[in-house]
């Protein structure tokens, strides 16, 4: 038995979900999210969202969890939101945001510009914080990754783009004669 599985997905005022099969499509305030499940059945009333296991097979019972925990996350998408920081660290090095592109200087010859994916939006604070917002978790942690793979933080002066909460161990340089 999937302990997150059994656990039902409460469905929040001014959150509509429809369920067509496997085929879920959640609208709230802030946007819209479809995905298609599969392994799984889904069940909606008024209040909550069930899902079950389709049968008793190894991968209906490996996707059950998985699969309540990505309706929770587009219910939770469209409802508040998800948001991740990212911090840029060193001399010269900052961003911002110019229509639907995120222009970055990170020390390379030329800046790097990143269109940014539907349903994510960039703000930059004092040109060294970028918050990425946007209602599907899965793209807005691509889109993360993504913008932090342009320059990973270096563990000797901890240059680079990181994750706000992300904490980068750092190394001894060379001892000086």
């Amino acid at each position: 038995m999937s302990r997150i599985g059994k656990l039902p997905v409460v469905i929040p005022a001014k959150v509509k979900v429809a369920i067509n099969g496997l085929h879920v499509k959640v609208e709230g305030p802030l946007g819209t999210v479809e995905r298609t499940l599969k392994g799984v059945n889904l069940a909606a009333d008024a209040q909550a969202i069930t899902v079950s296991p389709r049968d008793n097979s190894r991968t209906s019972r490996a996707l059950w969890g998985l699969s309540r925990t990505l309706v929770q996350n587009m219910v939770t998408g469209v409802s508040t939101g998800f948001e991740r920081v990212l911090e840029i660290n060193g001399v010269g090095y900052r961003a911002e945001v110019k229509g639907e592109e995120l222009v970055l200087t990170l020390g390379k010859s030329h800046p790097v510009i990143f269109p940014l994916p539907t349903g994510v939006k960039a703000e930059v604070e004092k040109q060294t914080v970028v918050k990425l917002k946007g209602v599907d978790k899965e793209v807005l942690g691509q889109a993360a990754a993504k913008v932090r793979s342009f320059r990973p933080p270096e563990p000797y002066k901890g240059k680079g783009v990181k994750y706000k909460e992300e904490t980068i161990r750092r190394k001894a340089g060379k001892a000086a004669k």
